[in-house]
């Protein structure tokens, strides 16, 4: 069976930048579709719903960080990647980014070689998890949302339900980052609630999973990593 290729969707208005990062991902077998502005990203993306969407920062109309947040919202995009490309590299500019739901940043000028490199292993490892299914098992770790129970290797790990849920919630989209606010709607339904309980309930888990899966972003959120 043919393998499928991986539809990469490059947002930027620099002519030369779209034709260079065309020319590498298109030779290395990506299916790659352009776009020179946020509003045309956003409908192009739903059309196609690509696997990494490459995002310029500083665009004309809606900016790269608006952008990402738009297509953040959209239900249909929640599995695709979305890494930002900028000429600028402070890191307030890449909490920003960061923030409104980028998974990398990387800081121009370009370097079609490390584009690509990057974008492969980010798809290598990237996992997709069927947000209806009532099981799933990554790397050893297996979730059974039904019965709020997880086992680790075949070892079943008793957790609270609070720490089920942020489990459930972070593992439910591998690699993709939870800001704190966001963890706290979806599992505590209360955004009064303080961040704070967010970090004390990941240490707990640490506690009973270990710390090789659950990452801190600095200044952002956390996130299920799955290598």
């Amino acid at each position: 069976m043919k393998k499928k290729k991986n539809k990469i969707l490059i947002v930027d208005d620099d002519e030369d930048i779209l034709e260079i990062l065309e020319y590498n991902l298109a030779k290395e077998g990506f299916n790659v579709f352009i776009a020179k502005n946020g509003v045309t990203a956003i409908e192009q993306a739903k059309d196609i719903v690509p696997d990494l969407i490459l995002l310029d920062v500083m665009m004309p109309g809606i900016d790269g960080v608006d952008t990402c947040e738009q297509m953040r919202s959209e239900y249909i995009l929640r599995n695709t990647l979305i890494v930002f490309l900028s000429a600028r590299s402070e890191m307030y500019t890449q909490l920003a980014g960061f923030n409104a739901g980028a998974d990398d940043y990387i800081c121009k000028p370009i370097k079609p070689k490390l584009i690509v490199a990057k974008i492969k292993a980010l798809l290598k490892r990237h996992v997709v998890v069927n947000h209806e299914d009532i099981m799933f098992e990554i790397n050893g770790l297996t979730i059974n949302r039904d019965e709020y129970a997880v086992s680790i290797e075949g070892t079943k790990i008793v957790l609270p339900k609070k720490e089920f849920e942020l489990l459930a919630l972070l593992a439910s989209n591998p690699n993709k980052i939870f800001k704190r606010k966001e963890i706290l709607h979806k599992v505590w339904g209360d955004n009064d609630v303080n961040t704070r309980t967010v970090d004390v309930h990941i240490t707990k888990l640490r506690k009973k999973i270990g710390d090789f899966h659950l990452k801190t972003m600095t200044g952002v959120g956390y996130k299920f990593e799955t290598v």
